[in-house]
C-alpha cells in the first residue's frame, strides 16, 4: 500500500493506493465522513462490473445511496449532461454538509468534480477512479471541468476531493484499449520528469509484468503530481507541464468530435509529432523521438498524425488554456525526463504541428 498527501494552502487531502481497496470502501469513507447521505455518480460500463458491488458495501456501513448513472464517453462531459446531474442531486436532497463519489474515470471524474464545485457552491466529493488515466492523473490535482462545442474542458475549475482511493485491482477488467490509453499518461511522466520511469517502462515485457508493478507505477505518476500541484496549484507555470503532448492531442480530440480517438490516444500522437518537431529545429536532443516512437508501439499506442484540416487545428489551438493573449505555452523536452515551457506568438505554432510526409497517414 502507498499513501500520498497534497498539501496545498486551502486544502488538504489523502490518496490511497492498495490492491484491494474496493473491498474495504465503505470503511474508509466512515474515516473521513460522518453523515449518512451519499450520491454516487458513474457510468453504465462501470455500474454494470461494480455497481451492486459498492451499493452493498457503502449500504452495510449504513450509508444512504442515491446513484447517478450517465453515458459512458467524452460525450458525456457537456452542459446538458451536466444539468442533468445538477436535477438529480437536488431531487436527492442533496446538502452542501452531504458527500459525492465519482466512480469511474477521467469523465466521470471532471463531470462530478465541476458539478460538486458548482451545485450550492460546493459540495465535498470523494474520487475513486476506475481507469489507468484516472488513476494517475485527472483524479488528482483538482481540474475538473466540461465540454463545449468549440473545445475541451473550456468551462472548470479547481475543486479538490476529500479524498482519492486507488485500487489497480480495477484496471484488470479495462477493455485493453482504455489500459493503453492510460499508460499514454503514464509515459508523459517519464517524458517530463522522470527518466527512470521512462526506462523501466521500456523494459517491461508483458501485461503480466506491467501488472505486477502497478502499484508502485501508479505511486509515482501521482507522486510526481503531487509536486508540481503543490508548486503550482492554478497551472499558471510547472504544472503546465504536465499538458505535455496536449496542446496537439485535444486538437485531434476535438476534429474527431471525441470519437475516432481516446484522450491518450491523441496526446500520444501529440507527444511524438510535437518532439519530432523540436528535434529538427534542434531544441530537443537526437534519438528522443524514436524513444517515444518505441515505447508507444510497445504500448499500442498510435503515433501517426491523422491528415486534418490545418486551419480547424489552429482554431481550436487559438482556445487553448494555455494561451496568454497573443502567446501560447507550448511544453517540450530537451530531453528524456526534461521538459520545459516555450512561449511563442500563436502565429508561429504551424510549425511545430504542421504535417510531414514520413510517419503520417496520407
Amino acid at each position: 500500500m502507498y499513501e500520498i498527501d497534497i498539501n496545498l494552502p486551502q486544502k488538504s487531502y489523502p490518496i490511497m493506493i492498495k490492491n484491494g481497496l474496493m473491498d474495504h470502501m465503505g470503511e474508509e469513507i466512515k474515516k473521513i465522513y460522518k453523515h449518512k447521505k451519499i450520491a454516487l455518480i458513474t457510468d453504465k460500463n462501470v455500474e454494470k462490473l461494480y455497481g451492486k458491488k459498492i451499493i452493498a458495501d457503502l449500504g452495510k456501513n449504513g450509508f444512504e445511496i442515491k446513484m447517478i448513472v450517465i453515458n459512458p464517453g467524452e460525450q458525456s462531459k457537456s452542459l446538458d449532461v451536466l444539468a442533468n446531474i445538477y436535477d438529480e442531486l437536488l431531487n436527492f436532497g442533496i446538502t452542501r454538509g452531504d458527500l459525492v463519489i465519482a466512480f469511474g474515470g477521467g469523465v466521470v471524474g471532471d463531470l462530478t468534480g465541476f458539478a460538486t464545485a458548482t451545485l450550492l457552491r460546493g459540495i465535498p466529493f470523494i474520487q475513486i477512479p476506475t481507469s489507468l488515466l484516472a488513476q494517475i492523473d485527472s483524479s488528482v490535482g483538482g481540474k475538473v471541468a466540461v465540454n463545449l462545442p468549440k473545445g475541451k474542458n473550456l468551462v472548470g475549475n479547481f475543486y479538490h476531493p476529500k479524498a482519492v482511493f486507488i485500487d489497480p485491482e480495477l484496471l484488470k477488467t479495462l477493455d485493453k484499449r482504455f489500459l493503453h490509453d492510460g499508460m499514454a499518461e503514464v509515459i508523459k511522466y517519464g517524458c517530463i520528469k522522470d527518466k527512470d520511469l521512462f526506462y523501466r517502462l521500456l523494459k517491461l515485457n508483458s501485461e503480466e509484468e506491467l501488472f505486477d508493478h502497478i502499484e508502485e507505477i501508479i505511486y509515482q505518476c501521482c507522486k510526481i503530481k503531487k509536486e508540481v500541484v503543490e508548486k503550482d496549484e492554478l497551472d499558471t507555470g510547472e504544472r503546465m507541464l504536465l499538458n505535455f503532448g496536449h496542446t496537439l492531442g485535444h486538437a485531434i480530440e476535438k476534429y474527431f468530435n471525441y470519437e475516432w480517438y481516446t484522450h491518450g490516444e491523441a496526446v500520444a500522437i501529440g507527444m511524438y509529432h510535437i518532439t519530432k518537431k523540436s528535434e529538427v529545429m534542434g531544441i530537443t536532443k537526437r534519438g528522443t523521438a524514436d524513444l517515444i516512437k518505441e515505447i508507444l508501439k510497445k504500448y499500442g499506442l498510435s503515433y501517426i498524425l491523422p491528415k486534418m484540416d490545418q486551419r480547424k487545428n489552429i482554431e481550436t489551438i487559438g482556445l487553448d488554456k494555455k494561451n496568454k493573449g497573443k502567446d501560447i505555452n507550448l511544453i517540450l523536452l530537451k530531453e528524456i525526463g526534461e521538459s520545459f515551457i516555450k512561449q511563442m506568438d500563436r502565429e508561429n505554432i504551424d510549425a511545430y504541428i504542421g504535417r510531414e510526409n514520413d510517419d503520417e497517414e496520407c
